[in-house]
């Protein structure tokens, strides 16, 4: 966490001579919402809650989830340095709410900058991918329905609060399912493995 939270700021203040804009045509369609930074904010709950949680009562899961995030964080870093990336998609906020107060004070502090993949859509859905996993939890139906409306909320208030671009979500989402599936392959290999030297000494004996 220390290492990928230094390297991330870092790169914030890096700032690179070219960079890619990133944007597709449903983004154009997208109306700005100051109250999907509710949604978008409550990330910062949902993520350090179900690390404790997998931490404190399912090792497994809990390996498995920081596999996901932390390989996932590690590519985006690599891609906003190998690739500089940004959006200009931010139009001047004209209402005077609570929310829209957040939003203005979420810009002034993060720049629109090296945001794709998103690290906050891939994290989000590495959560999620976790909990339909884990042994802990995965047979409890409200959890898992639960945590589908969160993900999908979080990662539709990255697009409505002009935090990400459409292009950002979907990489976002397809490197945290291919970080997954590494997993289920790599526990398949081990299980095949564990499955061989059973027999192995079965034989032996």
């Amino acid at each position: 966490m220390l290492v990928f939270l230094s390297g991330f700021f870092l790169l914030e203040l890096h700032e690179p001579s070219d960079v890619h804009i990133i944007h597709c045509a449903v983004d154009d369609l997208i109306p700005f919402n100051e109250w999907f930074v509710l949604p978008y904010f409550l990330w910062y709950a949902w993520v350090p809650v179900f690390m404790i949680y997998f931490m404190i009562k399912d090792r497994e899961a809990y390996l498995r989830l920081c596999f996901v995030m932390f390989a996932g964080a590690t590519f985006c870093l690599f891609v906003y340095l190998l690739a500089p990336n940004g959006l200009n998609l931010r139009q001047e906020i004209t209402s005077q709410n609570f929310c829209a107060q957040i939003v203005r004070f979420l810009r002034s502090v993060d720049p629109p900058n090296n945001v794709c993949p998103s690290i906050h859509v891939s994290s989000t859905v590495a959560v999620h991918l976790t909990i339909c996993h884990a042994a802990s939890v995965r047979n409890k139906k409200p959890i898992r329905t639960l945590s589908w409306i969160v993900t999908i909320l979080i990662c539709l208030s990255t697009m409505f609060i002009k935090q990400h671009s459409l292009v950002d979500v979907l990489c976002g989402w397809i490197l945290s399912l291919i970080l997954d599936e590494a997993v289920n392959v790599w526990v398949l290999v081990k299980a095949f493995s564990k499955g061989k030297m059973i027999a192995l000494w079965k034989t032996n004996k």
